[in-house]
């Protein structure tokens, strides 16, 4: 039943053949802060959105207690220097070159070639962002790496669900080691200065291309040949070649996704052909009796992956979505606390489809709760993928992990980075459906008379939200 499926994922993207065992599935926010601070690390590196305060004092600890240490991060320029001349990202990560040196700590800041000139000047920067950010989730430390859709802020280790999987694997870190390192030749190096923001902002000459503010046609022309290249199949083996005695005895494939849409011309991007493929296989008539699970955080998938999940064999199929009150902009004042709303709106548009198609007993879509946001013990939901469980059997052989909210922006904007699991290791299924399940431990089924209620009304603002939801919902 798997060979349909990876006959094309082979051509697709490039992969690398694991053990489950090498696999651990991280649970909580609270275990990923600790499975973090305890690696022995003598290189690490962290693709990420936007970090603070609370991590960068363990990064200081560790790089004083371990000499050998080297330091690199990679964030987005419009996220980590938003608030400057007040303390940012950039300006809390800055002292830490000033005290281990530039030999020791790089600190990285991409910056998307599609907001320049006078679209950059007058563009609010509460939404500027809606052009493009490195959106990755990346932490590498040595020979292992961890992948999730998790930032590193304070709520994320404490009462903020996500999802983190840790790939002990030399050649599956080496690979997201070298996309890094393609994406870091392509952005701004943090220098620290004594000016009020504490940073500036650098154009090394040794970058890979021109800067995207100056000349961005031809920094994307030039991203194209760096990129291109880390994310095709040809150069992206196995790097130490196996006897195929070693190769037929693991019993896990890992497919490497990347999707680096604004830097890609022509676009050769493989998350989103591959998530296509395999929702196209699972409407195929032998998959009937198979069954998939999809979350995102925030419910906005691209039009065409809604239609393909609508349009699966598929049978006791479940979407998990946040509730209004598990969303990250629940409260919020102004424009973004119209939000959550908006997310109402598209999670009853979706269950609208799903009656029209008859599929009301084929899909179920649950709204994960616990508390409510901005109250004591009241949590967030950010965790999004895909479980796939096929016919006859009781747990997933495959399942999608990363940084993607599966958006439309997702697969034009941002730069995402994430694995496809595939595995006959009966153990790592049962982790992967463990995994699935405890999810949904606080997750209730939500129906179209449940949103016809007074509280689940949207109002004519929803508009406006929609608005947002298009630039800045679906990156978060």
């Amino acid at each position: 039943m798997l060979a349909p499926f990876t006959n094309e994922l082979d051509r697709l993207a490039p992969s690398f053949k694991i053990n489950g065992s090498q696999i651990r599935i991280i649970k909580s926010p609270t275990d990923f802060y600790e499975t973090l601070k305890v690696r022995p690390v003598l290189r690490l590196a962290l693709g990420v959105q936007k970090t603070n305060g609370v991590h960068i004092a363990t990064l200081q600890e560790a790089l004083r207690n371990n000499p050998d240490l080297k330091l690199s991060i990679l964030t987005d320029a419009l996220r980590g220097t938003r608030e400057a001349p007040h303390p940012s990202s950039a300006s809390l990560l800055a002292p830490l070159v000033t005290e281990f040196g530039p030999d020791r700590v790089e600190i990285r800041m991409y910056h998307t070639p599609n907001l320049t000139g006078l679209r950059k000047k007058h563009i609010p920067k509460r939404i500027n962002e809606g052009w493009g950010l490195q959106h990755m989730k990346l932490y590498g430390v040595d020979d292992e790496i961890i992948l999730s859709g998790a930032n590193l802020s304070n709520d994320y280790f404490t009462n903020r669900q996500d999802r983190y999987h840790l790939f002990a694997s030399r050649d599956v870190t080496d690979y997201f080691w070298r996309l890094y390192q393609g994406v870091t030749s392509l952005s701004f190096l943090v220098e620290p200065t004594q000016e009020a923001a504490g940073f500036r902002l650098q154009w090394p000459s040794t970058n890979a291309a021109p800067s995207p503010l100056e000349q961005p046609k031809k920094y994307v022309l030039e991203a194209t040949k760096v990129i291109g290249k880390l994310i095709s199949v040809g150069d992206n083996s196995t790097s130490m070649p196996e006897p195929d005695h070693a190769l037929s005895s693991k019993d896990t494939t890992v497919y490497m996704l990347g999707q680096l849409s604004q830097l890609l011309r022509p676009d050769t991007s493989t998350e989103l052909p591959v998530v296509t493929h395999l929702l196209k296989t699972l409407a195929k008539p032998e998959y009937t009796g198979s069954s998939w699970t999809f979350t995102a955080g925030y419910f906005n998938p691209d039009p065409t992956l809604r239609n393909l999940l609508l349009s699966t064999a598929s049978e006791g199929n479940t979407v998990i979505t946040a509730s209004p009150h598990a969303n990250g902009f629940y409260g919020s004042k102004g424009v973004s606390g119209l939000l959550p709303g908006a997310y109402t709106y598209l999670a009853r548009r979706f269950l609208r489809e799903v009656h029209q198609r008859k599929r009301d007993s084929s899909i179920v879509l649950k709204e994960w709760k616990k508390g409510t946001v901005g109250e004591p013990e009241g949590w967030t939901y950010h965790a999004k993928g895909l479980w796939v469980t096929l016919p006859t059997e009781k747990d997933p052989s495959m399942s999608i992990i990363g940084s993607s909210n599966y958006t439309k922006r997702s697969y034009s904007h941002d730069l995402e980075a994430g694995a496809l699991i595939v595995t006959r290791d009966e153990d790592l299924k049962k982790r992967l459906g463990a995994e699935q399940r405890w999810l949904q431990d606080f997750a209730k089924p939500v129906t179209l008379d449940d949103f016809a209620t007074n509280e689940r009304r949207v109002g004519l603002n929803v508009r406006i939200a929609m608005w947002i939801v298009s630039l800045v919902g679906g990156a978060l």
